[in-house]
């Protein structure tokens, strides 16, 4: 250190500086964002699906999801406040011209008013009456600005358009693809919005379910029961009634002729069976027993021959 005519170390040298804490892309998050599934980590294909929340699916994959809660590990955390595939929305999608190969990181949806691309860079938004996807630069400049309110206007000009039925604060627009109509303060929702915008989003998301009626399925299906149950009372009892009122059937007759051929073949038999036993011998007669002897000790290998057990 000195005094040998080498170097003179400075600070940096001497001390080493902590190592600063490593930060997330910003570009891998916008591109995982916009031309990724949010739930399978899968590159976006139709059908792509979208939440109230503004999260972008694949239709399959939810579906998968929705089949099996635990198919994805951080599927509750993701999209757990998707309950079935009513409570989101098909998007209508424009693919870019010409379409780009499967594996290609370049956006492959655009805006059909003024063809951004749909990659993060421009805000984008869907309508839930239809699902159509629009920038909302583009959707702004074809829908025009905020129509103005009944307080913005002067008072005779409010009493002219509250008489025409003009200005109404939930005035319903057209959809500029597909014609169909919209709610600008109701339908307009954003694409993965900022994380104030979602919480805004899930604030009304929330509202809006608890404004639901209530399920009342079991109701029904424990009242149909009760009625299918009285039902088929009645229906039993009505057949007892019937059963009741008829007189018993008189017993069928039988034929003598039947009954004399039965007898006679019954003690033709039995004559047949006594000749059959008067010609046996007494050693074959010994191998026959009747139900009505006395039980043996000795067993038929032991018959006729000596053992101390018989």
């Amino acid at each position: 250190m000195g005094n040998d005519g080498g170097s003179i170390p400075d600070r940096r040298d001497l001390v080493k500086s902590r190592p600063k804490a490593e930060q997330a892309d910003k570009a891998n998050q916008i591109r995982a964002l916009w031309l990724f599934c949010a739930l399978s980590k899968r590159p976006l294909q139709e059908p792509v699906v979208s939440c109230a929340l503004g999260k972008l699916y694949n239709k399959d994959a939810l579906i998968e999801y929705l089949l099996d809660r635990s198919a994805y590990g951080d599927g509750e955390e993701i999209c757990g406040h998707i309950r079935s595939l009513k409570d989101v929305k098909t998007l209508k999608l424009t693919p870019r011209s010409p379409p780009l190969p499967p594996d290609s990181d370049t956006a492959k949806f655009v805006c059909p008013l003024n063809l951004k691309e749909m990659n993060g860079a421009y805000p984008f938004c869907y309508l839930s009456s239809c699902g159509c996807v629009f920038s909302q630069a583009g959707l702004r400049s074809v829908i025009g600005a905020t129509p103005p309110s009944k307080d913005s206007l002067s008072g005779e000009d409010a009493d002219a358009g509250a008489g025409a039925g003009v200005v109404d604060k939930d005035q319903l627009d057209v959809c500029p693809q597909c014609a169909t109509k919209f709610s600008r303060s109701s339908d307009v929702l954003a694409i993965n919005p900022s994380k104030d915008e979602e919480e805004r989003m899930r604030i009304v998301m929330d509202a809006r379910r608890s404004r639901e009626p209530a399920k009342t399925k079991t109701k029904k299906r424990k009242a149909g029961a009760t009625d299918a149950i009285e039902g088929s009372g009645v229906a039993s009892k009505k057949k007892k009634e019937l059963a009741n009122s008829h007189s018993p059937s008189p017993a069928p007759a039988v034929n003598p002729a039947i009954v004399t051929a039965s007898k006679a073949l019954t003690s033709s038999l039995a004559a047949e069976e006594a000749k059959r036993k008067a010609g046996m011998s007494d050693a074959v007669k010994s191998l026959y027993r009747s139900k009505y002897d006395q039980p043996r000790k000795e067993t038929f290998t032991t018959m006729g021959t000596f053992t101390r057990y018989a």
